[in-house]
């Protein structure tokens, strides 16, 4: 009973959602100040998400339907499954178990690939460019991503999520490192492209392929999209917390800096994206695949040496 409350209540399905909304407001008000506007109200994330779930869900005559139905609410589960877990590494480092930093990078990648299945089930020939798109990107990003969180694992000697954050309470934070910095950069920049955001969000691009992936999607199927994104800004920018800026301290003013670390990385990545143009996929994978990886083999080099 107490999982089934951690899962679905706190730290899980509700209480990722309600702090994802808050996080998808303070993006678009951040957006707004770089812009010089007043930016939405407090609420406005959960009020378009209310009204996407009073639309008509138009389903495509051609589709694959129950790949076309399901996936989307794969990568729903998969996202606050991988935020519960990092939560729950934070309010009680010693529980957990063995190996949960390669489940969180698994289940982070599941709503990039149930995009990628539900978009080719629809039969548009646009999903299907947004799609591939996004197929490039996720095989670009993910190696030195994984490389960026061994640099972690191999200070800490740890493959599990509370030990890494016992290691920097003892030992420092994993930022303050040569390597952990390197591997912050690169982490960070991949999750910028797990996240969908600019300059990385070429699977979407409204003004090129008419929001591509996601063209197809209606009323609740892109209500359920929606929510992902919101959880997934909530679980990349926590677990990047947790493999460089974690805290062990205890009680409310532990929780409030915990929100406070997770705000600034949020910041950087709203920052990434109101100052860089969208890159072409062929950019994307070249950055990547060329200086980003390196960056990542270096840090892990570095690591290796105890740098």
């Amino acid at each position: 009973m107490k999982d089934l409350f951690y899962y679905l209540i706190f730290p899980g399905f509700l209480f990722t959602g309600a702090l994802g909304i808050f996080a998808s407001w303070f993006d678009r008000k951040i957006t707004a100040r770089v812009q010089w506007r007043k930016g939405p109200p407090l609420l406005q994330p959960l009020y378009d998400l209310i009204k996407l779930l009073g639309k008509e869900l138009i389903l495509p005559a051609n589709s694959s339907l129950w790949t076309f139905l399901v996936f989307p609410i794969v990568g729903l589960a998969a996202s606050a499954l991988a935020s519960s877990i990092i939560w729950l590494a934070f309010l009680f480092p010693e529980k957990g178990f063995v190996g949960d930093v390669f489940v969180v990078i698994y289940l982070m990648g599941l709503p990039a690939i149930s995009l990628i299945v539900a978009s080719f089930a629809s039969a548009n020939p646009l999903a299907s460019q947004g799609a591939s798109r996004e197929i490039k990107l996720l095989l670009s990003y993910e190696l030195p991503f994984i490389l960026a969180a061994l640099v972690v694992l191999i200070k800490a000697q740890s493959i599990k999520l509370g030990g890494l954050i016992f290691y920097q309470a003892v030992n420092g934070l994993g930022i303050g490192s040569f390597s952990g910095a390197i591997a912050f950069i690169v982490a960070l920049l991949c999750s910028q492209a797990k996240l969908g955001l600019v300059p990385f969000d070429m699977a979407e691009a409204e003004t090129e392929i008419m929001a591509g992936a996601y063209i197809e999607f209606s009323g609740p199927l892109l209500a359920v999209f929606r929510l992902t994104k919101f959880m997934m800004l909530v679980a990349a920018p926590l677990f990047l917390v947790g493999l460089f800026l974690g805290n062990v301290a205890a009680g409310p003013g532990a929780f409030l800096l915990l929100i406070l670390k997770y705000l600034a990385v949020v910041l950087l990545t709203v920052l990434i994206r109101n100052t860089n143009p969208r890159l072409r996929i062929d950019q994307a994978m070249k950055f990547f695949w060329g200086p980003v990886t390196l960056l990542a083999a270096v840090a892990v080099t570095l690591a290796l040496f105890g740098k």
